[in-house]
């Protein structure tokens, strides 16, 4: 990855829609050479993908809450199945796997109080090995990026 291509990735970052030509005549290239660094970006996984960022209180998403989940067991089996879940789950915007003592950290978002309770009686503690759960509630949000300081 050389300069041009982190010019890119800032100027991407920062402005996800704009178009080709912008985006070619911004770094100092052609069309075609600036779309094939793109695609090549993307090829390479240094693009994930392209999302539209939802403002979660106007979605009516009101609570953010950070789950330390501790596990009875660290198998194989059971850290995947874990993981997988995780994923599976659209309440869970982001899931860490941690050192110290948490096993994982999810972020959690939900509409309400009541509707974290129930997450967490009804799915949450069902997971695979699940021994606890240490739930901290956001009070504010200060600063969300989806921006990598590069």
């Amino acid at each position: 990855m050389d300069e041009t291509d982190v010019k890119i990735l800032r100027i991407l970052q920062d402005a996800p829609e704009i178009s080709m030509v912008d985006l070619a005549q911004r770094v100092g290239l052609s069309h075609t050479p600036c779309w094939r660094r793109v695609k090549q970006l993307e090829a390479s996984g240094a693009i994930r993908e392209r999302a539209i960022v939802l403002d979660p209180k106007i979605m009516g998403l009101d609570i953010s809450v950070f789950a330390h989940i501790k596990l009875r067991t660290h198998d194989e089996e059971t850290l995947e199945a874990m993981e997988r879940m995780a994923c599976d789950r659209a309440e869970i915007v982001d899931c860490f796997s941690m050192s110290g003592e948490s096993d994982y950290i999810f972020r959690i978002v939900v509409r309400s109080i009541d509707e974290y309770e129930y997450f967490l009686k009804k799915v949450l503690l069902h997971f695979p090995g699940v021994a606890s759960v240490n739930s901290h509630f956001a009070l504010k949000c200060l600063k969300r990026t989806t921006k990598l300081p590069i």
